[in-house]
């Protein structure tokens, strides 16, 4: 019996189409199907873990996640399926462990000390860590902070102080006055620093909660860079530019950025950079298989020579979505097959 390719999707959520999958999940089981390699969807459900997990163990030969797991009610039961699943020599695209640590913002904090990431990148895991520290990080300029989760630019902040510290001034005190633009829309809100940290609680507590802190960019205006990646190879960059307003520096279209699809021959020198820090990456990152459909979204700065460099702002893998460009399912299906058949030829 050929063993086949599943699809996990969950029932629920605002990336479903009117038949109830993604857009993006049916070209791709298609694609598979008419190059002569089975492919069905499984919607998972708690209730149902261990009928889907004996079902995909003996039918399976690897599967595709395609769940946002926002939509999840019980995420670490996923994962721990997923785990089992690689235990048992289903080939997972991605492994739970590789979705978990390309797709949380402390990745950026794990590579400070390549050239993608500023050294003054830090991660909050505690209120009292965010609360000690962000004040002193503010000192040095305009900083973004990130959420860990969430989406379209929601509690992500860009923060700036509205007055000139004092010159012996050794961080920002509690009462200075700060200006803060949410990502999500771009709209602006003027706190006291004291005021918005207490705000920012509500990101740090709870599952997964995390703050990451980084330098804001002002080249941010000139758009992010999106390598749109199929393993390690880039098949699409996606240039996406914040609308034209004074505050707006969100590149979501959901708050009027413009988004141009370009090739990776059109930006040859970020693309040829960020590949030759792969093995690098993933190594520092768990040393798992690259995902099977992951972005890695670049923003341009401005080196000590006067050079562009481009500085690593986020990755995403858990379930990145191209519903503006199906026709990339047929990319997806060549990778797959591929990455089957490599797996084979080791194992013989």
């Amino acid at each position: 019996m050929e063993k086949k390719v599943i699809f996990f999707e969950v029932q629920g959520g605002n990336d479903k189409g009117p038949d109830g999958y993604r857009k993006d999940t049916m070209p791709m089981v298609h694609a598979l199907q008419q190059r002569g390699q089975d492919a069905e969807v499984i919607f998972f459900d708690v209730a149902k873990k261990q009928e889907i997990l004996d079902y995909v163990k003996e039918n399976a030969i690897a599967y595709v996640s395609r769940i946002n797991p926002g939509n999840l009610k019980d995420e670490s039961a996923y994962f721990s399926m997923l785990r089992q699943l690689c235990e048992e020599g289903i080939i997972g695209m991605p492994h739970p462990d590789a979705m978990i640590g390309y797709g949380a913002k402390d990745a950026l904090v794990k590579l400070t000390d390549t050239s993608l990431v500023p050294s003054d990148t830090y991660a909050y895991y505690t209120i009292e860590e965010f609360k000690k520290t962000f004040p002193k990080s503010l000192m040095h300029g305009i900083r973004v902070l990130k959420q860990n989760r969430g989406s379209t630019g929601e509690g992500i902040w860009r923060v700036q102080l509205m007055d000139e510290l004092a010159q012996d001034a050794t961080e920002v005190p509690l009462t200075a006055k700060i200006k803060c633009t949410e990502a999500k829309d771009n709209h602006v809100e003027y706190f006291e620093l004291a005021t918005f940290m207490d705000f920012c609680e509500q990101y740090i507590v709870g599952d997964n909660g995390m703050l990451v802190d980084m330098q804001f960019l002002p080249r941010i205006k000139e758009g992010e860079i999106r390598l749109f990646m199929l393993h390690d190879k880039p098949i699409n960059v996606v240039h996406k530019k914040p609308a034209d307003s004074e505050d707006a520096f969100s590149a979501t279209l959901f708050s009027g950025a413009n988004y141009r699809y370009d090739k990776p021959e059109d930006w040859k020198d970020l693309v040829n950079t960020f590949l030759s820090q792969l093995p690098d990456v993933m190594q520092r990152l768990g040393g798992y298989d690259l995902p099977l459909i992951w972005t890695a979204d670049f923003i341009l700065d401005t080196d000590e020579l006067g050079n562009d460099r481009y500085v690593l702002g986020e990755m995403n893998c858990s379930c990145v979505g191209f519903t503006s460009e199906l026709e990339l399912a047929h990319n997806v299906a060549d990778e797959i097959i591929s990455k089957i058949n490599e797996i084979i030829l080791k194992a013989i």
